[in-house]
């Protein structure tokens, strides 16, 4: 495994393949288990892996009580991420679907919020403490990043950061994020889902602001588990794809066949390495389900990285033919606005 600093704080450094929680915290991904999900972090860690991301909406709660129930010691070595922004407390029960809590970004709700997290996350400080989907009236509210700052300086967080969602879009979200000087910003980013999050990359190395990238195998088309046969539950994350698109995408996958056929390389693992061919990408989360997965997409780190002719055909693809058919609507706030 490799492992990158973020820019900003270069204290935290992470292995450029990260854990995202919520695919053994939700039910959207199949894993059911407690066991099975204590078992998939614990070989994650030792496959090199210790950026572990969650949040608070994950199982309510439930995301953040699992890392200490997989790790009850040396939490020293472990970099948590957890996020904050929906009202898990004035909402109880299970959440319905994939549909969206409504948001509370008062002082009083996020130190509240930080307070829980930090009892279930069974620690003294959080990471990297990002706020969750949140659209630009909250991302430029004072009260909010004055808060965050208050946090850090009470050793409650480490850094701040923006997780944009839930879905793809949020540029203009992103760009004023990176106004308030945040440690890093979390997007999607893979080689089906370019745009918008390619015209932030300027702004993030300018900024010194570190990107997450998620999401890099797209819902299972790039690390070969889609078919046009498949057919998510509507209970699974994946279920809210658009067929079409999805068909459009195991198309393009084959004009990607010359960067793994016949090659160290595996589908999956080329997913994650181009995200990683980013300088300003500092780790990436894919989902795990399994543990050969996880031995899979770690072992990406040691593979050859993408040469720069490789990268210049990739955008060649995008530029001139993915571009258009995979094409899909981008949500911000205006399309989308803070749910109350």
């Amino acid at each position: 495994m490799r492992y990158r600093n973020f820019p900003r704080n270069k204290d935290i450094k992470v292995s450029e393949v990260g854990f995202g929680v919520w695919s053994v915290a939700t039910k959207w991904w199949g894993v059911t288990e407690e066991k099975l999900s204590v078992s998939l972090l614990q070989h994650a860690f030792d496959n090199g892996i210790n950026f572990f991301d969650t949040a608070d909406i994950y199982g309510q709660g439930y995301g953040e009580e699992l890392l200490p129930k997989a790790f009850p010691s040396s939490r020293d070595k472990r970099i948590y991420a957890t996020k904050f922004g929906y009202d898990i407390y004035s909402n109880s029960g299970e959440r319905k679907g994939h549909t969206e809590m409504p948001q509370k970004f008062t002082s009083k709700d996020i130190r509240y919020s930080c307070e829980q997290s930090l009892r279930r996350l069974n620690t003294d400080y959080i990471d990297i403490y990002q706020m969750h989907n949140p659209r630009l009236d909250f991302i430029n509210n004072e009260e909010v990043i004055e808060t965050l700052h208050k946090l850090k300086e009470e050793g409650k967080i480490r850094s701040f950061a923006m997780a944009l969602g839930p879905d793809i879009g949020w540029l203009e979200e992103g760009l004023d994020s990176m106004n308030h000087e945040p440690i890093g910003l979390q997007i999607i980013y893979n080689l089906l889902e370019q745009e918008p999050s390619k015209s932030l990359f300027g702004k993030a190395k300018d900024t010194s602001t570190g990107l997450i990238s998620r999401v890099p195998h797209a819902s299972g088309i790039m690390d070969g588990s889609f078919n046009k046969d498949k057919v998510y539950s509507k209970d699974d994350h994946r279920s809210h794809r658009r067929q079409k698109w999805m068909e459009s995408g195991l198309d393009a996958r084959d004009d990607f066949a010359f960067l793994y056929e016949d090659n160290e390389r595996t589908i999956g693992q080329l997913a994650i390495l181009f995200p990683l061919s980013v300088p300003s990408i500092c780790t990436v989360l894919p989902n795990f389900t399994n543990h050969d997965e996880i031995d899979e997409f770690t072992a990406a780190t040691e593979k050859t990285p993408l040469s720069a002719d490789e990268i210049n055909k990739i955008q060649d693809l995008w530029d001139n033919k993915h571009y258009k058919t995979l094409e899909q609507p981008f949500s911000n706030t205006s399309t989308k606005p803070t749910p109350k």
